[in-house]
Order: C-alpha cells, then sequence, then structure tokens
C-alpha cells in the first residue's frame, strides 16, 4: 500500500458523479502536539463542540466522516452526540488508528511505533480490529473507511484491511514525505483515487494536497530541494513560483485553499478530500485554533470553502455514494 500504485489502477466513477468533495474528520483525543507520545494523560474535552460542528454541517447540505479513533470510540459524551445523526444518514463513521492510545499496549510507546504500519503485523491487526469492533458495537454501525494515525500506512495494512472486510483507505496524503520522522513517503503517489490491489477490493482516496504556481508542474521535483534553503519554500509562494495546499483550514488559509480549489478543478479531479482534526473545534488544543475568534475563523474558512464548491459544481459526496458510484 505504501508503494505508488501502477499505471492503469486509477478508480473511474459513473458519469453522473461528476466531481466531488468529501469532508474527512480526525476525531481523536487531545494531546500535547509537541510533546511525547504517551498512553495516558489525553483529554476529551472538545467532545461537547462536536455537536454544533455536526449541526453547522447540516446547515450547509454536508454529511462528515468522522474517522474515530479508540478514546472517541469509548467515549460516552461522543456517542450521544454521533449516534443520530449516523443512524439519520447526515454522518458517516470510519476508523482511525493511534496505537498509542489503542489496546492491546504491547509495543514500546515512541515516535517509531506511533505509526501504526511500523508494528509487528500480529500487533497491528489486533489493534485494528479491536477499533473496528468498539466503534460498531458503540455505534452503531460497521466502519468501512480507514484513516491510519499519522497516515501511519505499513507493508502489511491493505491486507489487514480486506481481511476485517473495511473496503476504503483515505490514510495517502499526497505530496508529503514523512520518511524523516520514520513514516511513509508519500511525494509521488497520485491525488486521483485508485484501486490498490488488482482485484478492486480496497480504494483509495487521499488527500487533495495541491501544487500551485508558475511552476507547479515541476512541484514533485522542485519543492523537496527547496526545504535545503532556508526559507525558500516561503520566497517561492510570496512570488506565485511554488506553494503546496492542501485542502485544510489547519495551517491553510481560505484565499489559499481556493487557489488549490481551482487547480483541482482544472485538472479534473474526481474527488477532493478535505480534512481537520476535531480537537480544533475548541480553543488551546491544536496549534491552528488558540482563541474562540480563530474558531470563529475556522467556521468561516468552511462557509468560504463550500460556497465556492457550490459555485463551481463542486457537490458534497459520502462514503455511501462514492462506493455506489466507483466502477468495478
Amino acid at each position: 500500500m505504501i508503494e505508488p500504485p501502477v499505471k492503469g489502477s486509477e478508480a473511474k466513477f459513473a458519469p453522473s458523479f461528476g466531481q466531488r468533495s468529501l469532508l474527512t474528520v480526525d476525531t481523536e483525543e487531545e494531546f500535547d502536539w509537541d510533546g511525547p507520545f504517551s498512553a495516558s494523560g489525553h483529554g476529551l474535552d472538545h467532545v461537547p463542540r462536536l455537536r454544533k460542528f455536526q449541526e453547522f454541517c447540516e446547515g450547509i447540505g454536508v454529511s462528515p466522516v468522522y474517522l474515530i479513533d479508540w478514546p472517541i470510540a469509548t467515549s460516552r459524551g461522543a456517542m450521544e452526540i454521533l449516534r443520530e445523526p449516523l443512524a439519520q444518514g447526515k454522518a458517516e463513521v470510519g476508523i482511525q488508528l493511534h496505537p498509542w492510545v489503542n489496546p492491546p499496549f504491547d509495543e514500546e510507546v515512541n515516535p517509531h511505533n506511533s505509526y501504526s504500519g511500523n508494528l509487528p503485523p500480529e500487533l497491528e491487526e489486533k489493534k485494528f480490529r479491536n477499533l473496528r469492533d468498539e466503534i460498531e458495537k458503540n455505534y452503531g454501525v460497521a466502519p468501512q473507511i480507514y484513516r491510519a494515525g499519522r497516515y501511519g500506512l505499513g507493508p502489511e495494512t491493505s491486507r489487514i484491511m480486506k481481511d476485517a472486510g473495511v473496503p476504503i483507505d483515505s490514510s495517502v496524503r499526497a505530496n508529503f514525505d514523512y520518511t524523516p520522522g520514520g513514516g511513509p513517503d508519500y511525494s509521488k503517489h497520485p491525488l486521483d483515487p485508485y484501486w490498490v490491489d488488482e482485484e478492486k477490493q480496497l480504494l483509495e482516496l487521499p488527500l487533495t494536497t495541491i501544487y500551485w504556481g508558475m511552476l507547479r508542474k515541476q512541484g514533485r521535483a522542485l519543492y523537496p530541494a527547496l526545504a535545503r534553503v532556508p526559507k525558500m519554500r516561503g520566497l517561492a509562494s510570496k512570488l506565485g513560483l511554488l506553494e503546496r495546499i492542501s485542502l485544510t483550514p489547519e495551517g491553510v488559509t481560505a484565499e489559499e485553499a481556493l487557489r488549490g480549489i481551482d487547480i483541482a478543478i482544472d485538472d479534473q479531479l474526481p474527488l477532493l478530500v478535505l480534512s481537520f482534526h476535531s480537537p480544533s473545534l475548541a480553543p488551546g488544543y491544536t496549534p491552528y485554533v488558540h482563541t474562540e475568534d480563530d474558531l470563529d475563523g475556522l467556521y468561516d474558512w468552511w462557509r468560504r470553502i463550500y460556497t465556492y464548491l457550490d459555485m463551481r459544481g463542486v457537490r458534497p459526496t459520502t462514503v455511501k455514494q462514492i462506493m455506489q458510484s466507483v466502477e468495478i
């Protein structure tokens, strides 16, 4: 699953699918983003804010996909908020594996093992199945989509997913390389959805990250090289030469995201996968939302993005619709 797909593995959709967008929420515990990984000491204070976010999404006609990890899967508060919209088809649920807070706890907790794909396959599978079963038991829905925490796919993850009957992955963060920290390299993976296997049992929905600027066609070759020279990436962006834009409100302005959306539409990308982390729904838990004003800005970001997507004819979609529309 880690290697880029072979040519011809691109997923095709029914003509009526057009261009769509999928909103994914990495729904997880609060922890110190700058501190060491720990199996304890996390919080769930932001969970009540999920209610407002769900109501907001319903108001703009979007069904979010909550990719939940173990602390959320076992949270009574999260269950009370999400069960009803899940039952009504106004939201969907998926799996997000943070191995350091997910039983069984048989590994040393460290940065290398924070990528679940680095664990022994037997342990990765036990954690995955425990989480999948806990979600289905507590939320009443069998999850159909997975995202590895820290985007940490491994060589056995695709087999584990297929054996567990989970047909969609969205762990590939195209145009990012996590090997310096011990994770996977997705710098050469496509943005288009693709089949991981020849049998077409596992569909990959990469997170959308666009290269923008006069040199965007050379982005995959140039962008990593710019990192070797201090401040060069910032200068290239300021001059309109090259910029990497992820479709997230975390660290990306609405103006930047709109430029990325234009490129994705012009490139006829069939699916735009947007994302953010649920602790950003309350001030003080991520580097992106420090105050209530920042939180208002996050909601304004979503309003602007979905207004523009609607204007450009990019309709929201769901995991269920994707599975129904993809051609086998």
